[in-house]
């Protein structure tokens, strides 16, 4: 770890810098040393605040003639230990970086500051008529977005970050700001920085400004849920709906435990089975068309209890519930922990890939939620486990590890949107390969050679 004099002497400087911004509370340290997983804390040992990307240079460059690491922290939802400092150093949170800098509606993006929300964001837009579609479920930062790749109930409509991020601006490792990307459209300028970091989990540099593609909110949107009496059948139904090529705007699947957690957690009546939850974005013409054309694929497939959701407060509502199924799924076990993750796999494994994961959760016997966003593939379970039992951690663990053996089996993905950190580290070496990892390690050494970044993350030290 570092040196308590190093450290003493940072934060003496940090604090010249941004006087009462910077803190060495126990409390405080304690509060960034972890995210919402399972993967046990580790606290930094200086928490600071910047304003500006200025700040958090000088806090990098500092940093770097000391060789402290850099933890960057958002909202701290992260779900595979990205934030936890493993290496101690200084924790840049980012929360009071949260303008909005400019909103230009006739070419649809704006730029901000990494600090902003998700959903401060879009109370911002919504008087233009413009909304950013990327919905993870957690009240999240959108530099934590970016870092972390994240997509969410709207990507099969929408796709994720990575198509939604134009340009960053970005601290590296040495302290120098670098700007990627721009407003336009498209670049065949050099390579592509932008989505080098997008998804670098702060190992790579710190972005302090974000420029995003936005949408406009469409004329109509509908909601509707449906059940089915197994969940192979419910999946079946996405699979079909999207080669049918109905753009719908979510496809979300809540299995039965999921289904009666999320009606205990947020008071709701649903029928407890497997479960669509379903949103159509157009016209009204369009959106009437698409889903009466995915309740005839529904009712195929025996599908019944098609239901609208029709006011704008009960749509809302529901997708409020489906945010929370994560905490729902932990208050089936007062005092629980949850290992939660998720693979992704191409959509005509999906059927197969859920119903063998059920089959492995049936036989485990822990309580374990599955749900996911099931019109791309990404699926998730939560492995809800006694924090005192080690054997049930090695369980869900084993479990986990046959959801990951599984998805790469058919050509699908360790994670679709939660990223590497500390929790997936060996399995991206199985998913990549040794060469791959190793031009990624390449790309680490390069931009940051003294591994001062977010130490620990993505690679096996």
């Amino acid at each position: 770890m570092n040196d308590q004099s190093t450290i003493a002497a940072i934060t003496a400087e940090l604090a010249a810098l941004m006087g009462d911004r910077v803190s060495t509370s126990a409390h405080l340290r304690a509060q960034h040393g972890r995210g919402e997983s399972w993967v046990p804390a580790q606290p930094p040992d200086v928490v600071v605040f910047p304003l500006t990307t200025e700040e958090v240079a000088a806090t990098v460059k500092l940093c770097a003639k000391h060789h402290v690491p850099v933890v960057p922290f958002g909202a701290g939802t992260s779900l595979e230990g990205q934030v936890v400092a493993v290496k101690g150093g200084v924790c840049v949170d980012f929360s009071r970086m949260n303008r909005i800098i400019a909103v230009n509606p006739a070419d649809l993006d704006c730029v901000i500051e990494p600090g902003v929300m998700r959903k401060q964001l879009n109370a911002h837009l919504r008087d233009a008529g413009l909304f950013f579609p990327i919905d993870p479920g957690a009240e999240c930062t959108i530099g934590g977005m970016v870092a972390t790749r994240a997509s969410g109930t709207n990507a099969v409509r929408y796709g994720t970050m990575r198509e939604n991020v134009l340009g960053l601006t970005v601290v590296l490792a040495d302290g120098s700001v670098i700007k990627t990307g721009g407003r336009s459209r498209k670049s065949a300028a050099g390579y592509d920085l932008t989505r080098l970091i997008i998804g670098s989990e702060g190992t790579l540099g710190l972005v302090t400004e974000i420029t995003l593609r936005l949408h406009g909110i469409p004329e109509a949107m509908a909601a509707a849920t449906v059940g089915f009496d197994e969940i192979g059948p419910a999946v079946e139904t996405v699979i079909a709906a999207i080669q049918s090529g109905i753009p719908v705007a979510r496809i979300e699947l809540l299995d039965e435990v999921s289904i009666d957690a999320v009606n205990r957690y947020s008071k709701l009546s649903l029928p407890v089975r497997p479960t669509l939850l379903l949103e159509f974005h157009g016209s009204e013409a369009g959106v009437k068309e698409q889903a009466e054309a995915l309740g005839a694929i529904a009712a195929d497939h025996g599908g019944s209890d098609f239901s609208w959701v029709e006011k704008a407060e009960d749509r809302a509502k529901m997708w409020e519930a489906r945010h929370k199924a994560y905490y729902a799924g932990l208050a089936l076990r007062p005092g629980s922990a949850g290992l939660v993750t998720d693979v992704c796999v191409p959509i005509s494994a999906l059927a197969d890939c859920i119903v063998a994961t059920k089959a492995d959760i049936a036989k485990a016997g822990l309580p374990a939620p599955l749900m996911g966003h099931v019109g791309d593939g990404n699926f998730h379970v939560c492995f809800v486990i006694d924090p005192n039992k080690p054997d049930e951690l090695k369980l869900a663990e084993q479990m986990h590890d046959k959801m990951v053996e599984r998805a790469l089996a058919v050509g699908g993905t360790c994670t679709g949107e939660h990223g590497i950190g500390l929790g997936k580290r060996e399995h991206l070496i199985h998913e990549a390969g040794d060469g791959a990892v190793a031009a990624m390690r390449a790309i680490k050494q390069t931009l940051d050679p003294h591994n001062l970044l977010n130490p620990g993350k993505i690679f096996v030290s």
